[in-house]
């Protein structure tokens, strides 16, 4: 019988075999042959900032930029510079565009509930723009401005997703804390970005059980007297979280 490291080289074994791609796909993707993919990347070297202004340009931008790139690696003055000038809405080119596009009713986010017999959620670019923009909303009237920092500690849920779009399109820092961290590392996150919005749910549901979110906030928030707003996620509902 082979041992392990023999098995494991028999599993590879194919790894040096060329897999070609359907002509349909390739009539789909964004680079269609190898070719292509050589000469985009020859431009990228002999003329950067040309093929790197091509690529701003298939972004929708307020404030056009008024250069590609401006970088010194002086010890004096060391600075990398990306399209200065130039101002966009990171939420109105992941979403917005697509809407004005006549795209709307595509799928954007695909959510798998954690529980294996509930059904796939599908959430179309319009679905997606009108619970982004009410979460922007909800964030607007609860105080939060441009620049402002909001901490969020939520499950994988659509909702998560909702979050970091709303802060994107007011113009807040958003920080992202993994829902399985504890309260104490909860509260170290917030404080370390200064953080006065916290985000979270009453629960989260991880492998069968229940992780209580809202519980460890209030936890956290014992350390961290700078935050002034908790907006709670209804997401079981089956918790005393208020």
């Amino acid at each position: 019988m082979p041992d392990q490291s023999e098995q494991v080289t028999a599993a590879y074994s194919g790894r040096d075999e060329v897999y070609e791609a359907p002509d349909a796909f390739k009539q789909r993707a964004q680079i269609s042959s190898m070719d292509e993919y050589e000469r985009m990347y020859r431009r990228s070297v002999e003329n950067p900032d040309a093929f790197w202004g091509d690529q701003a340009d298939r972004l929708d931008w307020q404030e056009p930029f008024d250069t590609v790139k401006d970088t010194s690696y002086d010890s004096d003055d060391v600075h990398i510079r990306w399209y200065e000038g130039g101002v966009l809405n990171a939420s109105y080119n992941s979403i917005d565009r697509h809407v004005e596009a006549g795209r709307g009713n595509r799928t954007a986010i695909i959510f798998e509930p954690d529980e294996p017999d509930e059904s796939a959620e599908h959430i179309s670019y319009r679905q997606l723009h009108d619970e982004v923009s009410r979460f922007a909303n909800v964030l607007k009237k609860n105080g939060v401005e441009k620049g402002d920092r909001v901490t969020i500690y939520l499950p994988m849920i659509p909702e998560a997703a909702y979050a970091m779009q709303a802060c994107a399109r007011i113009g807040a820092i958003h920080s992202v804390v993994f829902a399985g961290f504890s309260p104490d590392s909860l509260a170290d996150r917030i404080e370390d970005c200064d953080s006065d919005f916290l985000i979270t749910a009453d629960e989260g549901r991880r492998g069968g059980g229940r992780v209580p979110l809202k519980e460890n906030a209030d936890k956290a928030l014992e350390r961290s007297s700078g935050v002034r707003t908790c907006l709670v996620v209804k997401n079981t509902g089956e918790s005393d979280a208020g």
